[in-house]
């Protein structure tokens, strides 16, 4: 199973729907919520290069994007395939 990541704030419609997707998938993941930690968020930021809003989620080290990047690799029939690596 692939090592997932994703950046969260708390009352963020997009994180719950983005980490909704996820446990419908069975996917452990280490969720960082950075409502409260300004280091938290500049880390997101540096990794996610640039990209400012929450989510932003990482598969094995890689940025795969925010909500709608992820259903979007879903929808395509790819998501699987990166958890699965």
């Amino acid at each position: 199973m692939a090592s997932v990541v994703i950046y969260t704030r708390e009352f963020c419609g997009y994180c719950a729907r983005a980490k909704s997707l996820l446990d419908s998938k069975g996917v452990d993941y280490v969720e960082h919520n950075a409502t409260y930690s300004p280091e938290l968020r500049q880390e997101m930021i540096s990794k996610a290069k640039g990209r400012s809003t929450f989510p932003q989620i990482f598969i094995n080290g890689e940025h795969v994007g925010g909500c709608d990047d992820i259903h979007a690799l879903d929808r395509a029939g790819k998501l699987d395939t990166l958890l699965a690596a």
